[in-house]
């Protein structure tokens, strides 16, 4: 009997996989981290052999701690970092350069310059995004103008791109199929959300031959079977979807105001519009949240690119921690009279401000500034940078403030920061029970396609709450404090301009 459903989740800083039985309940998990790497300031790379063999390990790991053969697994599901950018041989299978990781921000002069060219109204009409080196193509264009001999090779039709998803597929299905879902087509800024096609203006744009592009299905499509070697049988892919529309289907947000907000290295909050797919005039994405059999959902989507890793900043290049856990004693325990805050702008800001050549900054040191007050300030930062989202949503979304947040993601076992979240934003946090959402969302994709897993009604109806947070702070220290925020972003952002304007 084909009980158990495997889930690929395949992150920015690790991968792992999750195996699911028909109640939806964990029964193994596999997690291997990999190596970042940073060629210079601004850019972040990964290796997509040391992907692949890490999701390969990971998905052994994660049969063996359950028990079972690859002969159990109905399906797999798989969701991924989204825009990461790879290009390989389709002979050879291998990449013709690292990963260029979705944090990436090397192409900002080439953005710049095809804003200067006036591109970015036609590409945000048509995908919804802005031009930022955020989004794929202007990565996949960097590769094909700087890897000896890539143009040409592409132009021949040699040359495969895919994010991480169709990297993954491409390999797993030993190079039989070389195909992406609608969620991740829609992040590389070629993928007209309303024709539901490469746009071939767009495509030339940005130089790219349409010939290097995968072909697109619905999220619950047929992507293949995986080559029965990799794990001793051959098992369908029935689900693939990026890892923040996968939180969306696992959050169960199914109907237009429902809200979702993912806390891993970056902060994703998606705001669900249904059938509609609603212009931003706030300086958010307009995106597609996810496509069941054809049936498109869309969504606004503000991103913050560093949350979680800034608390890594603290473990990893401060030292002022050991463990990420630990923020949330340090934070219990800071000097309430300290204004500490940290704008970490490590990589650029996302949404709202859009401004890729920001850098981190910390405001309001003192002689008695240490460990505690840090923690608590990275804390708080990640709750101002959501408020900043949910201000553009409720101005974008004219029918009716969105009052629950649900959240998931790695911080938000911590309870210091979700209750900092409901006070800043003003509005209940939910956890849910089931804190794998985004392996739970590509999981019920690949089940339910699969037979095995509840309709999207029924699985709407198991979501509960472990924890609820209700804001308890005074209009009056909640207001101070978000403008305190928004002048220190408002500080690193001259200093960004004002540096770029030197240059």
């Amino acid at each position: 009997m084909h009980d158990y459903i495997l889930a690929i989740d395949q992150g920015t800083t690790s991968s792992r996989a999750l195996v699911f039985d028909r109640s939806l309940s964990v029964k193994g998990i596999g997690q291997q981290e990999f190596t970042q790497h940073y060629p210079a300031s601004g850019e972040v790379e990964h290796d997509p052999q040391e992907i692949f063999d890490s999701t390969v390990a990971t998905v052994r790991t994660a049969m063996d701690s359950a028990g079972i053969t690859a002969t159990a697994i109905a399906a797999i599901g798989i969701t991924n970092q989204r825009e990461t950018t790879i290009l390989w041989d389709r002979q050879t299978a291998k990449p013709i350069h690292r990963a260029i990781v979705w944090q990436d921000r090397r192409t900002a002069p080439m953005c710049r310059t095809l804003a200067a060219q006036g591109l970015e109204p036609e590409l945000t009409a048509k995908t919804g995004l802005r031009l930022d080196p955020y989004f794929s193509a202007s990565k996949i264009a960097w590769l094909l103008d700087n890897v000896e001999g890539a143009r040409r090779a592409a132009e021949a039709g040699r040359i495969a791109f895919g994010t991480v998803d169709s990297w993954l597929l491409y390999r797993l299905t030993d190079g039989r199929v070389h195909a992406t879902d609608a969620t991740n087509a829609c992040r590389t800024a070629l993928y007209d959300i309303h024709k539901h096609r490469w746009d071939e203006t767009l495509c030339e744009a940005f130089g790219i031959p349409m010939a290097v592009l995968p072909q697109v299905h619905s999220s619950n499509a047929h992507f293949g079977s995986t080559d029965a070697e990799i794990f001793g049988a051959s098992i369908p892919i029935l689900g693939m979807a990026g890892d923040q529309h996968a939180a969306t289907i696992g959050q169960c947000c199914f109907s237009p105001g429902m809200m979702k907000t993912t806390y891993g290295t970056g902060c994703f909050a998606v705001l669900n519009t249904g059938a509609v797919a609603v212009p931003s005039s706030n300086r958010l994405l307009t995106t597609i949240a996810y496509d069941l059999d054809g049936e498109t959902t869309y969504a606004l989507e503000g991103a913050i690119f560093i949350a979680g890793a800034a608390v890594q900043w603290l473990r990893d290049g401060l030292g002022v921690i050991a463990q990420s856990s630990e923020t949330e004693r340090l934070a219990a325990a800071a000097d309430p009279a300290q204004d500490v805050i940290v704008v970490p702008a490590f990589v650029g800001l996302g949404a709202p401000y859009w401004e890729p050549d920001a850098r981190g900054a910390v405001f309001g040191l003192t002689r008695n500034t240490g460990p505690k007050e840090l923690a608590r300030a990275v804390l708080q930062a990640n709750a101002f940078q959501t408020r900043d989202l949910l201000e553009a949503m409720r101005r974008d979304w004219q029918q009716g403030e969105q009052t629950i947040l649900r959240v998931d993601g790695g911080m938000v076992a911590n309870d210091i920061f979700l209750q900092m979240l409901a006070d800043t934003v003003d509005s209940p946090v939910e956890r849910p029970i089931l804190h794998e959402t985004t392996a739970m969302g590509a999981a019920w994709l690949a089940g339910a396609k699969a037979g095995i897993l509840p309709t999207k009604e029924e699985f709407a109806n198991t979501w509960q709450a472990e924890a609820r947070f209700s804001p308890s702070a005074d209009a009056v220290t909640r207001e101070r404090a978000y403008n305190r925020w928004q002048s220190a972003v408002a500080s690193v952002i001259g200093f960004a301009q004002g540096a770029h304007d030197q240059a």
